[in-house]
């Protein structure tokens, strides 16, 4: 599932985005949703899905060599880099899971799954923080914190559609510590069993989340309640897979209007 999409369950960003920022984060948006694209869609073959993500890196390149990139999204996104001094590498890491993406569907064990967060989820945020001027290592510890656990989030709410094309992200140590098998997933059945190994995959997406709170008082202004609202979606959805008690393959949890009113109440500046 896209690195990226976890991020629109939460359209109140481009509400609270700053003005100033609209335009950057735009241009990161749209490099991460055609890489996606890519790994993603359509029914082109692995090793074409591979070369053209290849040539998003040879544009990469064409910017870290202070040369003109060849497509319209890269001559603006190299703007945005030149302009906002943003690093590189997260770009890299981001065409990395993408990569990964097209020839790894399963994951042995927590520690892989963690390895592949760190490249298809924590580059955004560390890009935004890039962006604010709020780059610091403790920041940058806390915006992973809450990255890696929006990526689980989205794929503990996307299981099913997730293996309707082939991909399971739950630990494989894990599934059979809990006496869950694939043929599980395939039926959808949301026994005893799947109950317990949901539970242990919200309660720790859910402490993750909590662990990087504090950056959503950290940040200020406009960006900080935005942080916040992002951190309240996140465990919004984690609670109504809790409330649907796991069964994310009848009941997939989605933000609803009122869902929004809660999450603005509990955006008050976190205090541990």
């Amino acid at each position: 599932m896209s690195s990226i999409e976890h991020y629109e369950n939460f359209p109140v960003a481009s509400v609270l985005m700053p003005k100033r920022l609209r335009k950057p984060v735009a241009a990161i948006y749209h490099f991460a949703r055609a890489a996606d694209d890519i790994a993603d869609e359509g029914d082109l073959p692995d090793q074409e899905r591979l070369r053209r993500l290849d040539e998003f890196r040879a544009e990469l390149a064409r910017i870290a060599a202070g040369e003109t990139p060849i497509t319209p999204l890269f001559q603006n996104l190299a703007a945005e880099i030149r302009q906002h001094a943003l690093p590189l590498q997260p770009f890299y890491d981001l065409l990395d899971a993408f990569s990964q993406d097209v020839v790894k569907k399963r994951y042995a064990s927590f520690d892989e799954l963690l390895d592949y967060c760190r490249r298809s989820a924590n580059p955004v945020g560390t890009l935004l923080l890039h962006l604010y001027d709020e780059a610091t290592p403790v920041n940058l510890a806390y915006s992973d914190a809450i990255c890696t656990s929006l990526q689980l989030i989205n794929f503990w709410q996307d299981v099913a559609k997730d293996y309707a094309i082939g991909r399971i992200y739950l630990p494989l140590d894990e599934l059979a510590q809990y006496g869950v098998d694939e043929a599980q997933i395939a039926q959808g059945i949301s026994d005893e069993a799947w109950r317990r190994l949901m539970q242990f995959q919200v309660e720790r997406a859910r402490a993750m989340m909590r662990s990087g709170a504090p950056l959503g008082s950290i940040l200020t202004g406009r960006i900080g309640l935005e942080m916040r609202m992002i951190i309240a979606g996140g465990l919004r959805i984690l609670a109504k897979l809790q409330s649907a008690r796991y069964d994310m393959f009848r009941h997939r949890p989605v933000l609803r209007p009122f869902d929004w009113v809660i999450m603005l109440f509990k955006s008050a500046p976190y205090s541990p």
